[in-house]
């Protein structure tokens, strides 16, 4: 039996990271795509703020097409929909079976995912679903996964920790109430290597600026290195 195509909702985050490497160690799946949400008023992937040109090196890496979202700003949810709606109906065209999310606990975002996909011919994989997120954070270190913090929710997390790497030190640092992976929003990252790179992308840090209650850490495209 042929491998399912499967396409990974690909945030440019560690956790994205991570479900690629799983789904990649199951031999009856084969990832063929990334897809990302871009803000094109900014030309940012959306809530992560990382610029286009690093989820571009990262795919390259990776060696596995883009597969973008163009979304306005602001974006209403009807648009939204519309515009994932169009994206599963390609997939479904190419011979696309499956379109995996690296969520981890929270329910309804899991429903709301799995109610958009009904009738599409697309089935929602969760490959690391319910995974205890302590083990995770440090099995993702482990691994060789190596990110940088780019968003922080201030009331949440202290806003120091925007710019830092997601590392041992990190997590050490997290206060008790913040999840560490931050599946509840505290923070979101860029990984810039890990499992299935081929070789890491390089970045330089930039500002680090508040915007719309939120702290970011910028990051700029600085190339690749074999």
């Amino acid at each position: 039996m042929p491998a399912k195509k499967v396409l990974l909702s690909w945030s440019s985050g560690k956790d994205s990271c991570w479900a690629l490497h799983v789904l990649r160690r199951n031999a009856g799946l084969d990832v063929v795509g990334l897809i990302t949400t871009f803000n094109s008023a900014f030309d940012r992937v959306a809530m992560h703020a990382v610029r286009r040109p690093l989820l571009e090196a990262q795919a390259a890496s990776i060696g596995l097409p883009l597969w973008p979202v163009e979304l306005p700003w602001p974006c209403s949810n009807d648009i939204y929909e519309a515009r994932m709606g169009a994206l599963c109906a390609r997939a479904v065209d190419v011979g696309v079976q499956s379109i995996a999310f690296g969520d981890l606990f929270l329910r309804d975002i899991r429903a709301y995912r799995e109610r958009q996909l009904q009738g599409s011919g697309i089935e929602p994989l969760f490959p690391l679903w319910e995974l205890s997120t302590e083990k995770l954070a440090l099995d993702m270190i482990a691994g060789g996964v190596r990110a940088i913090v780019t968003c922080v929710d201030p009331r949440k997390l202290d806003r120091a920790f925007a710019g830092r790497s997601f590392d041992s030190a990190f997590l050490r640092d997290l206060p008790n109430s913040a999840d560490p992976c931050g599946e509840n929003g505290e923070f979101h990252t860029f990984a810039f290597d890990g499992p299935g790179f081929r070789y890491p992308v390089l970045t330089q840090p930039g500002e680090i600026v508040d915007r719309d209650g939120f702290v970011f850490a910028d990051l700029l495209c600085n190339g690749v290195t074999d």
